[in-house]
């Protein structure tokens, strides 16, 4: 039910309307919201010198109403920019050991990688990389962006948020999936800023889970795991050109 306020408006501002200005109201009844905007419009009528003009018009006064009740909004349209794509330029085999000199092995059950110190005559069950660099345009994070591949096989690090923390996976992956990126694709999880600390030495903090870093637990034959910079566990890794009689083709 609406309510309505029926009043001699006229008596109202008797007092109020300036000498000269002839107010008259016609219509009936009024609502309350009507009534608030003619005191808005009689307010700042008081206050204006066109007012004490006898040529005063009924325009006039519908400005001092407009301009009561009426807000201006302007709306800023703005096109965003398309999204970064990220282009692989190289790829290359490369040789991994942790900040503890152990090589890292594919538990092949739990899809993990271990870091290990491998005993002589086991150097068949090391990994090595085949690690892809890309151009990001849209990178504000010193160093490289990479993918992470199992050499040999189509196998890729990746980095997601399961749960209340992000962890490191092995998920199959065509190696052309990896020619161009949308920096904000699903696909971002399997890249990671290479930033390098010394001579082939570098930590590999995710790009989708920013101040998450691969890492290696103190304890030997450990997985593989994300961790922040605080945590108790190795992030550095010796990362270089295979050596010796091994087979460079990725």
């Amino acid at each position: 039910m609406g309510f309505e306020m029926k009043c001699n408006m006229s008596q109202m501002w008797s007092s109020d309307v300036q000498s000269g200005l002839d107010f008259e109201i016609t219509h009936h009844p009024l609502t309350t919201r009507k009534v608030v905007h003619l005191i808005i419009a009689m307010e700042r009528m008081k206050g204006s010198e066109s007012t004490l003009s006898t040529e005063f018009r009924d325009e006039n006064l519908l400005n001092f109403i407009m301009d009561s009740i009426v807000e201006e909004q302007i709306v800023f349209e703005c096109a965003s920019a398309p999204p970064a794509q990220i282009t692989r330029t190289d790829v290359e085999p490369q040789n991994i050991t942790d900040g503890e000199k152990r090589s890292l092995v594919m538990v092949q059950n739990n899809m993990e990688l271990h870091a290990v110190t491998l005993q002589g005559g086991a150097d068949s069950r090391k990994v090595f990389l085949k690690m892809s660099t890309f151009l990001h345009p849209a990178s504000t994070i010193g160093g490289r962006t990479v993918a992470l591949g199992i050499r040999g096989q189509n196998l890729y690090l990746s980095c997601r948020k399961d749960g209340d923390s992000p962890t490191l996976h092995l998920e199959t992956l065509e190696d052309n999936s990896l020619l161009n990126i949308s920096s904000d694709s699903d696909m971002v999880r399997f890249l990671f800023y290479k930033q390098d600390t010394g001579v082939n030495i570098s930590t590999l903090m995710s790009v989708a889970q920013p101040n998450w870093y691969i890492s290696t637990a103190e304890q030997n034959n450990k997985p593989v795991e994300m961790c922040l910079e605080t945590a108790k566990r190795f992030r550095s890794f010796n990362i270089g050109d295979i050596q010796g009689n091994v087979d460079r083709q990725s």
